[in-house]
């Protein structure tokens, strides 16, 4: 939301902005032309000029609008305090004088430009440009009084202070002469003018202070007279305005000693009078210049005057003088307490943040499934535990205790065990189990399972060193039986020991494919026996597959071997692909015959080439992109011997 409009550009005045259109017309645009040039120069040069001309108005008619702003979009408060000080259909008239003007420029110069597309000399197109220049000008000159007016209201919206009608407010209101831009001067560093007169405050004075870290804006308001709305002046509806619009804590000054010049009633009476303007709003009545008299001292008919103003509700009434410094600052203290109050209220009032902060909280409710009350469970030792003192020195250690004594943060690793309810004390610090398909893994984990796999190789190897392992070839039956089992362990272990190298071979081979080139699938060759073990690898039964492939073998009378490729190919009905070798050599296009179907063409096309070369043949350049023009080059820098001057002929 915009506050201030100091930076709104000066509004020339009409003569002004002619001589700044114009000339800058003059000095941009080309300003040679003569009568032997061709007719379509001669009219893209006027026709420049006027379009230029144009577009300079309507800029700068644009930045006018731009700068000022649309009261239909600024704050109620604003929009009234600019209709008070400004009336707002003046301003509205002269704002939309400067539309139209723009709206007519542009007319002209569209008009004109059409006029001089059919211009037939260099006099006809000049007179036409001087009667689209004319026209424009006539046009500018007719907003001579909406531009003094408008440059009127700009200085005045510079001066204006910069009031957030959304912010923390107080707004200083009363009869004149009660003290109140004193009261701001002693709460703020705001350059007030105080003098002991009436309506020394002409228009709205704003100053800054801070309370409890947040920044306040305090208003001192020039004085009002009781009187009805209709009567009173601009100075005096400014306050108004500020009261009715601002959400803010209104404090309303009253001066007891009648130093003023306004009795104790007409005050009251004033007060009643505005007080549909406090509706929603906190009100503190400061009875100022205490320090005169207070509000004991008065007789008993003024004090009962006083008492009618509590019949307001939230009303509160304070004494103060702006010459005790402690008094001035209680009252704004306590007025920004109470500000700060009733905006907590407000906002809890709105049902918009309420909801918001409802929807993210979701308290479960499980149905009632009998009638047994069941109370929340509260264990005996969270009832009888004490409050943590700090200063107690049989208080409970916390987490934060044990940290300090061994070596706090970044030293002390909390243990989360600590805490866990299990039959034995020991049980605290064991693993945590995983379990996999039902079982402990733990159960079945030995700690020195590396070292024991390590010990048990080297003693297999030693055995086989030895010829443990070797055995004489018997031929009785114990003898055959106990060599198929030393074959079938010596497979079993050979299997293992290729296993392991296989996986070790494969995983280097992952971790190495990001550097390695891959080979494509189709060119991969996989025999049937490698597809038959990743199926059975996989869990699938392969005996109907080799069935089915011998069956097929049988039936086709091809006893080769083939590779699983060809079997799925064949299968799927894709013929072999003869292979042929790629040639990668790149070959370079014919560009003479490529694209031309027969001589014609051919002839057509060197037809064609030879116009386009005459242009650049005349020109004496060799390409379209060439610059270079021999015959154009000034004689003095090639003749005669060099002086010693500078090299730069620019």
């Amino acid at each position: 939301m915009q506050l201030s409009w100091k930076d709104i550009p000066p509004v020339p005045t009409s003569n002004d902005m002619l001589d700044i259109i114009l000339n800058r017309t003059q000095r941009k645009t080309p300003t040679v032309i003569r009568p032997g040039f061709k007719i379509t120069r001669i009219r893209a040069f006027y026709m420049r000029k006027v379009k230029f001309t144009a577009e300079g108005f309507v800029e700068k008619f644009n930045d006018l609008l731009s700068g000022f702003p649309n009261i239909n979009d600024v704050h109620p408060f604003h929009r009234d305090l600019m209709d008070t000080l400004y009336e707002k259909n003046h301003y509205k008239v002269s704002l939309a004088a400067v539309s139209r003007a723009k709206t007519l420029i542009e007319q002209v110069a569209r008009d004109y430009n059409r006029l001089l597309k059919f211009g037939q000399s260099l006099y006809q197109c000049k007179q036409l440009k001087r009667a689209a220049l004319g026209r424009m000008a006539t046009i500018t000159k007719k907003l001579k009084d909406p531009f003094v007016y408008l440059e009127q209201v700009r200085q005045h919206l510079g001066r204006l202070p910069s009031i957030d009608p959304n912010t923390r407010t107080l707004v200083i209101c009363g009869y004149p002469n009660v003290g109140k831009s004193s009261f701001l001067k002693s709460i703020t560093k705001a350059d007030v003018e105080v003098q002991p007169y009436a309506f020394t405050t002409k228009s709205l004075y704003v100053g800054h202070f801070d309370y409890k870290y947040l920044r306040f804006q305090a208003i001192d308001t020039p004085g009002i007279l009781d009187r009805p709305t209709e009567e009173m002046n601009n100075i005096e509806m400014q306050s108004i305005y500020a009261i009715a619009h601002l959400r803010s804590c209104v404090l309303y000054f009253m001066d007891l000693s009648e130093q003023c010049g306004f009795s104790i009633e007409a005050q009251v009476k004033l007060f009643h009078s505005i007080k549909p303007l406090f509706a929603n709003k906190s009100v503190l009545i400061v009875m100022n210049k205490s320090d005169i008299i207070k509000i004991e001292d008065l007789d008993k008919a003024n004090q009962e005057l006083l008492e009618t103003l509590k019949v307001v509700p939230g009303v509160e009434i304070m004494q103060t003088s702006c010459y005790e410094e402690d008094g001035v600052m209680q009252v704004r203290n306590h007025a920004c307490e109470k500000l700060l109050t009733a905006r907590i209220e407000q906002k809890l009032k709105g049902t918009a943040r309420v909801n918001n902060v409802l929807n993210k909280i979701h308290v479960a409710r499980p149905q009632q499934r009998d009638d047994v009350e069941r109370l929340p469970f509260i264990p005996e030792g969270a009832k009888d535990l004490l409050n943590y003192d700090a200063e107690d020195p049989n208080r409970r250690k916390l987490a934060r205790d044990y940290e300090a004594e061994n070596g706090g943060a970044g030293v002390f690793n909390i243990n989360l065990k600590d805490k866990y309810i299990l039959d034995e004390e020991e049980w605290k610090q064991d693993t945590m189990p995983e379990f996999l398909n039902g079982k402990n893994v733990y159960d079945y984990l030995d700690p020195d399972i590396a070292a024991k796999l390590q010990a048990l190789e080297e003693e297999e190897e030693r055995l086989e060193q030895e010829g443990f392992y070797d055995s004489d070839d018997g031929e009785d039956e114990d003898n055959m039986e106990d060599a198929e089992d030393i074959a079938d362990i010596r497979a079993k272990a050979q299997w293992i020991r290729n296993k392991q190298k296989t996986m070790i071979i494969e995983g280097r081979n992952r971790k190495s494919l990001k550097n390695k080139a891959i080979m494509p699938r189709d060119q991969i060759k996989k025999s049937i026996g490698d597809m038959e073990e990743h199926m059975y690898n996989i869990g699938h039964d392969t005996e109907k597959l080799r069935e089915t492939i011998n069956k097929k073998r049988k039936a086709d009378g091809d006893s080769g071997k083939m590779s699983g490729v060809d079997v799925l190919r064949r299968d799927q009905g894709i013929k072999a692909r003869k292979l042929t070798k790629k040639k990668h050599a790149l070959t370079q296009s014919d560009r003479l015959n490529d694209g031309v179907s027969d001589g014609a063409m051919r002839s057509q096309a060197e037809r064609l080439a030879k116009i386009q070369r005459r242009e650049r043949n005349r020109m004496a350049r060799q390409g379209e992109g060439d610059r270079h023009s021999t015959a154009a080059l000034p004689k003095h820098l090639f003749s005669g011997k060099r002086g010693i001057g500078s090299n730069d002929r620019r």
